[in-house]
């Protein structure tokens, strides 16, 4: 894939009930790390990337997000919302944006979580024969510390058998159209789709080492904060 080519959604239309009262009054992907909304975090980290189509899915307080963000000028974006009358979950939340994704392989973000990936690696991936999604996989936290799947030697995603530890489904990855074939609109969740991927060998991924956070509560969204506005005033070719 050439650089630029590649469309991205953002995942913002989940309520976020575990960061009540926070979320409230405020949208999730709008809750602040080093003084930005975790959304333009991922907005800037794209858009640094070649990645500039981007596509978000709202739904619970979607009016802020629309007024926040706009037409993604600001940003050197161009954005489109994909509205959702109640949170369709992941896959059904995908789903609906499809005709705004178009046909080609798309980069998937969710908007609750913190990564510095180097996202400009996915525009230059080439998907494997067969391959219907590309999976970004980071080491567990502390919460989840046995881990979603296993990654084999050549990169296929394997099911985490009983009494093992695999890696974390970082929340980030490429999809393909076919990926969501013979999906139902409506509320779906990802993880049926990931499975049957995984059973036709047709889910890969990478293992990524570097910062990541699943912001799943105050607490640790406060953590998080804590880790990386250092950094972020450190750095001499922040755009802020």
């Amino acid at each position: 894939m050439e650089q630029g080519t590649l469309k991205a959604i953002i995942l913002a239309a989940g309520v976020g009930e575990r960061m009540r009262p926070l979320t409230d009054h405020t949208p999730k992907p709008l809750l602040r790390v080093a003084g930005l909304p975790l959304l333009e975090h991922h907005i800037l980290h794209l858009v640094s990337a070649g990645i500039t189509e981007l596509v978000i899915n709202v739904s619970h307080l979607a009016q802020q997000i629309v007024d926040y963000f706009g037409s993604g000028e600001r940003w050197g974006a161009s954005i489109t919302y994909s509205p959702e009358e109640e949170p369709l979950e992941t896959a059904g939340g995908i789903y609906q944006a499809m005709p705004l994704l178009g046909n080609a392989p798309f980069i998937v973000v969710n908007g609750d979580i913190w990564i510095d990936f180097p996202f400009a690696q996915l525009t230059t991936y080439p998907m494997r024969p067969g391959e219907t999604a590309h999976l970004v996989m980071v080491d567990n936290p502390s919460q989840h510390p046995q881990g979603d799947f296993t990654l084999d030697d050549e990169g296929l995603v394997r099911v985490l058998e009983p009494g093992s530890t695999g890696l974390t489904y970082a929340g980030v990855g490429i999809y393909t159209p076919a990926f969501f074939a013979g999906m139902a609109p409506g509320k779906v969740p990802l993880r049926p789709l990931l499975d049957a991927a995984i059973s036709s060998s047709s889910l890969g991924a990478r293992y990524f080492d570097g910062l990541w956070a699943d912001v799943g509560t105050p607490e640790r969204l406060q953590a998080l904060d804590e880790q990386v506005k250092p950094a972020r005033w450190n750095r001499c070719d922040d755009p802020r």
